[in-house]
């Protein structure tokens, strides 16, 4: 396996990969790790998926942080400090809320996990060219010619690889709608809060945010729109200076300019190529979604392609577009409809939307032909994300338990077996609302597969099962 891109969305996909015994090799043309901040955002729904590679998720949080308030310093001079939302953990949802982190972390401690399966990032390889036909991809590169059964484009919103395939990348760039983001060192401000200034007309930098960025001396700096000046350090320090007159810049650690740029694919997937993250799609960052959606990407295709090398049927593959384009299309929307919309002015239900604890696949192929998919029922449904809950007597949970194997089933009895899977008996039938006799099987990636007998769901998993087992521990 060839995966091309080494940000978030290619880090996972070779994690994903690699603990379950897949030989991959991850190619980034860059010399160097990304050194800055862009995405700042880890939702509720990422943590969840990064947990089950043990220890990566805890280890984001402590070098996170949820509880940042926003400081709103009004046109008129008077601060106002917005109400915090709930973080408080239930055991259905461990991280209820945004974790608050650069993107540069989150691709550090990916990377440290990935180094743990003996895979490192193989930076300054550039990919020149790939050919995909029926038994693999032959790929030209700066350092040669390299042969995979299958890659994985995970290389950003200018992707070689999606250029290379030929696929649209249907949408528009508005080059009238710029910003700049860098992170900077400064002093003048407190920490504990994310200070942001607005003002009623939209003059060069009248929308300014510094964002202190967690287990770092930087700050995140957002500022526009842009005028025609180019956003050097001068320009960067007569923007911090304008916050007050103790506010002075020390540093500038990077930056960069934003365009309004809204594109998707319309097919994930070319031959034995697979394109994920920004390759794929790329919108606003408002929502923090970017990010979070390339690692849900990552996660729904590195199983599959996991399960189908080792033996499990290749038309599982088909699944990765039937069920992803849907969930960017969606991505797009909420993202469009929160720029240029306040933080504070968002409404519950979009906070909830852009937690991701929501993204369903009911209705895609792998969902339940049997359930209408607009009925909601007892219980999560086949497609619906799988919460978490006490198991084994209180000993264990659920998302504890996932990490042993990639199947799951969940069952009040622990005498039920499904040949391939771990058997978790949880203490709280409520949360899943099984039936006598009932079980749940979750998907590697974390949302139900299908409810039903043992027999039933042993039925519909074999096809979908890797024919080489992985080890428990993955």
């Amino acid at each position: 396996m060839i995966v091309v891109g080494a940000g978030p969305t290619g880090l996972t996909a070779a994690l994903e990969l690699a603990r379950r015994g897949i030989g991959v090799r991850l190619l980034d043309a860059a010399p160097a790790p990304f050194a800055g901040s862009r995405g700042k955002g880890l939702q509720p729904r990422s943590q969840e998926l990064l947990d089950v590679v043990g220890g990566v998720t805890d280890r984001l949080v402590a070098l996170g942080r949820t509880d940042l308030r926003v400081r709103r310093h009004e046109p008129d001079g008077t601060v106002r400090d917005e109400p915090g939302r709930d973080t408080t953990p239930t055991p259905d949802t461990p991280w209820p809320t945004t974790l608050l982190i650069p993107q540069w972390r989150v691709e550090q401690v990916l990377r440290e996990r990935l180094a743990d399966f003996g895979v490192a990032p193989e930076q300054g390889v550039r990919v020149d060219d790939l050919t995909s036909d029926d038994d693999g991809v032959t790929v030209a590169t700066s350092i040669g010619t390299l042969r995979a059964r299958y890659v994985v484009g995970a290389d950003g919103g200018g992707s070689t690889v999606r250029r290379t395939l030929g696929v649209s990348f249907l949408g528009e760039t508005r080059e009238e709608i710029r910003m700049v983001v860098a992170d900077v060192e400064l002093e003048g401000l407190d920490r504990d809060h994310w200070h942001q200034w607005g003002a009623p007309d939209p003059v060069p930098y009248s929308w300014v945010a510094l964002c202190p960025l967690p287990a770092s001396p930087t700050w995140q700096l957002q500022a526009g729109p842009l005028d025609d000046r180019e956003p050097d350090d001068a320009v960067l320090a007569e923007i911090v200076a304008a916050r007050g007159p103790r506010v002075r810049l020390r540093r500038v650690a990077w930056r960069s300019v934003w365009r309004l740029n809204v594109r998707m694919v319309s097919d994930y997937r070319r031959g034995n190529v697979f394109l994920a993250g920004d390759a794929a799609h790329v919108h606003s960052p408002a929502g923090a979604q970017g990010m979070n959606t390339g690692i849900g990407d990552a996660v729904n295709l590195g199983w599959k392609l996991a399960a189908v090398l080792r033996g499990a049927d290749d038309t599982l593959l088909d699944t990765y577009t039937a069920e992803r384009l849907p969930i960017a299309a969606g991505v797009l929307g909420i993202s469009a409809e929160l720029s240029g919309q306040a933080m504070w002015a968002r409404t519950a239900a979009q906070v909830r939307t852009t937690s991701q604890l929501d993204l369903s696949y009911r209705d895609g192929p792998l969902g339940d032909p049997d359930t209408d998919p607009d009925t909601d029922g007892p219980g999560p449904r086949a497609g619906d994300r799988a919460p978490d809950a006490p198991a084994d007597g209180g000993t264990s949970t659920v998302f504890l338990r996932r990490r042993e194997a990639d199947w799951t089933v969940l069952t009040t009895d622990a005498a039920a077996r499904v040949p391939g899977t771990v058997t978790v008996t949880v203490d709280d039938p409520a949360t899943y609302a099984l039936a006598p006799g009932e079980v749940v099987a979750v998907r590697p990636d974390g949302y139900v597969g299908r409810r039903g007998t043992a027999d039933e769901v042993g039925a519909w998993l074999a096809p979908l099962l890797a024919r080489v087992q992985t080890p428990a521990g993955h």
